[in-house]
């Protein structure tokens, strides 16, 4: 009976966060401005760095790769600005309860408000950073085309930031607990790195163990919903199924462990 007051106290909390969403994503917007206070050109900066990043990489890979500009750039910077957002909102998540300490302890904000918070920093950044991705097609003569593929964009990307939050609340709750957690993912994301088609791209991938070791990766398959629609193609039927049973199964054991240990939070801190 305990667990289930537990639980139905956990929905609550992450109901009401997104009742307050204009809330967070005022303080979200706010956190940008806070640290680019001052800058002439502010958050594009991160823009400015991550279009010379891809820049760079594309002249060397691109070359190593043997693969035309004209597809690979595109490539690459679709890859690497996804990267930046999944990457950036993980190992912050992390540290979301944690940072958020001074406010947990004194205002009744839903705990679920500061995990929302970082999602939505980091998609007001990602929005910054996507105008490269038409700029780099516009310098190498790619196709641009419109239509059908930006709804299938759009769909990807919801369901890139559905995976997200569920990912970020977990993290949050045990790196509350295991203190060294952030550490360990902050590590392992590096190795994630090069195991997904970010800098190479999957047709590479020829042998039949490979082409197994990249099914299993559930990045790639979060990455594939988002990029495909941006480079004119489409996403597998199995990109999309292991995308939605990775929502679905995430939520399902983030809610369970959120539900379980949301009372211990403010006393872990």
């Amino acid at each position: 009976m305990q667990l289930l007051t537990f639980y139905r106290l956990a929905f609550k909390d992450i109901y009401e966060s997104f009742l307050n969403i204009t809330l967070v994503a005022t303080l979200a917007w706010q956190d940008i401005k806070q640290r680019y206070r001052r800058s002439f050109i502010g958050p594009f900066w991160l823009t400015l760095s991550t279009g010379f990043i891809i820049g760079g990489m594309g002249l060397v890979f691109g070359q190593i790769f043997k693969t035309p500009m004209q597809e690979y750039l595109p490539f690459l910077a679709a890859g690497m600005i996804l990267w930046s957002f999944v990457t950036t909102t993980i190992s912050e998540g992390c540290m979301s309860f944690i940072n958020a300490d001074a406010i947990i302890k004194q205002l009744p904000i839903p705990l679920y408000s500061h995990i929302l918070r970082v999602v939505a920093r980091n998609l007001f950044i990602l929005g910054h950073n996507l105008v490269l991705i038409p700029l780099v097609m516009l310098l190498v003569g790619a196709n641009i085309t419109i239509g059908l593929n930006l709804l299938f964009f759009v769909l990807g990307l919801t369901l890139l930031i559905i995976n997200l939050l569920w990912m970020t609340l977990l993290i949050a709750t045990l790196s509350t607990r295991f203190r060294d957690l952030s550490q360990i993912i902050n590590s392992a994301m590096q190795m994630v790195f090069y195991v997904t088609p970010i800098m190479w791209q999957p047709n590479l991938m020829t042998h039949k163990t490979g082409i197994s070791l990249l099914n299993f990766n559930p990045f790639y398959h979060l990455f594939e919903i988002v990029r495909a629609p941006i480079l004119n193609q489409s996403a597998s039927i199995l990109n999309w199924q292991i995308s939605i049973l990775l929502a679905i199964t995430g939520w399902i054991f983030a809610f369970l462990v959120y539900g379980r240990y949301k009372h211990r939070i403010a006393y872990w801190l």
